[in-house]
């Protein structure tokens, strides 16, 4: 936010970014108008490289921004495509196919759904045989769907643990 400035949470993230070397592309959005100004040049102050100067309300900056994601969204694009599960599959019931095996690079695909707080996190850490995803006794704590990649009995194997979508009466929180 560019009308705020430069935060200590920034500067703390920016750190952590730099120490990485990781590719960071540093967005300053509301840099409209003087206040914003202000905060765009700012950012440069992060050691992260030129900023954008952005204006999602007004759609200012965005073709820069673009021009700068293009290339990573080929990037993911292609290591998606190579992640992306067979859907489809001849299932036919002659006994002359071989059913598919898993490999590394086309797993086997579970997908643990069920209703809030079921135990679905609980359940893939026992299957995994490892505390890897958050458990507790209040429903909510899985908010995104995560994907766990791992190996059974020599099988490559990717399991998601969902988070259950609640109706809007339900919802208590904003954020939800």
């Amino acid at each position: 936010d560019a009308r705020t400035g430069v935060t200590p949470t920034d500067q703390v993230f920016a750190e952590i970014l730099r120490k990485k070397n990781a590719n960071v592309i540093v967005a300053a959005n509301k840099a409209e108008g003087r206040a914003g100004e202000a905060g765009y040049l700012e950012a440069y102050s992060l050691g992260l490289g030129d900023p954008i100067q952005l204006s999602a309300e007004h759609g200012q900056g965005l073709d820069e921004m673009y021009d700068l994601l293009r290339p990573l969204a080929d990037e993911f694009a292609e290591r998606a495509e190579q992640d992306a599960p067979d859907v489809d599959v001849d299932v036919s019931d002659d006994d002359e196919d071989a059913p598919r095996v898993p490999t590394k690079a086309k797993p086997l695909q579970i997908a643990v759904v069920g209703r809030p707080n079921a135990g679905k996190s609980t359940l893939i850490n026992q299957i995994i045989g490892e505390e890897r995803l958050l458990t507790g006794p209040e429903a909510g704590i899985t908010r995104d769907a995560i994907g766990l990649s791992f190996d059974w009995n020599g099988r490559a194997v990717k399991i998601f643990d969902t988070a259950w979508v609640r109706k809007n009466a339900k919802v208590n929180e904003k954020l939800e």
